[in-house]
């Protein structure tokens, strides 16, 4: 019995550290969330009010319209590659700019759609990504293997959306939402499996925070893009 006794400090002491890693886990998880849903309650919130004052409207067939679509993606880029130089704030300034952004570029699907489908095709992405995002979390099945897969099909889904553009072929949009509704879908799985597994207890609270803006950014894209390809396959146009 004696020779026993100096492990049992050790499991409890191995034991202890694993509740304050699922702790810390959970709190981080639950910091990537809330900055995922900020980001998205402010892009539809700037997406209708664009469309409801009619500044979308007014910039549309202007120079100003490439402005308001394309500069999310220059800070994108930008945070994406700057944010290990950033302070905490300043990452956290760029997430809500780069949210806003997004907001201002989408505020034509409040122009295109019915505010019923938006809403309808909202709740069916919410359900979507909540389901897989919880897999993600939750699986000990490796996904790391399909990230180049699944990367290679964003690329893919973006040259043919480029091609389409000129071609404005019906049957290549629906076959292009489908694909990508697949391939969103499979990303909010592999994406949180890997921020739950960059989490490091030992980060500072500013490795940690910005570890989880990135973290935010990459499921904020996931559940966007799953809205969007949902949304052409089952979004009700305006007459």
């Amino acid at each position: 019995m004696a020779s026993n006794a100096p492990y049992q400090p050790r499991a409890g002491g191995a034991q202890r550290a694993t509740v304050e890693i699922d702790l810390g886990l959970r709190q981080y998880m639950l910091r990537v969330y809330n900055y995922m849903g900020g980001g998205l309650a402010l892009t539809g919130l700037i997406a209708y009010l664009g469309a409801a004052s009619g500044f979308y409207a007014s910039v549309a067939g202007t120079p100003l319209f490439w402005v308001v679509l394309l500069a999310p993606l220059v800070l994108v880029f930008f945070l994406s590659f700057r944010i290990e130089r950033m302070s905490l704030g300043a990452a956290q300034l760029s997430f809500w700019a780069y949210a806003s952004l997004v907001g201002l570029s989408l505020s034509g699907i409040f122009l295109v759609y019915t505010g019923e489908s938006i809403a309808r095709v909202f709740f069916i992405s919410a359900a979507t990504f909540a389901a897989t995002s919880l897999y993600g979390y939750t699986t000990r099945r490796d996904l790391s293997r399909f990230g180049s897969f699944l990367f290679m099909g964003v690329i893919g889904i973006a040259i043919a959306g480029l091609v389409n553009m000129f071609l404005a072929s019906s049957s290549l949009q629906f076959a292009i939402s489908v694909i990508g509704v697949l391939v969103f879908t499979g990303l909010t799985a592999y994406d949180t499996q890997r921020i739950k597994d960059i989490y490091v207890g030992s980060d500072d609270d500013a490795i940690a925070g910005k570890k989880a803006i990135m973290g935010a950014l990459a499921l904020y894209l996931d559940f966007l893009n799953l809205f969007m390809m949902l949304l052409q396959l089952f979004g009700d146009r305006r007459r």
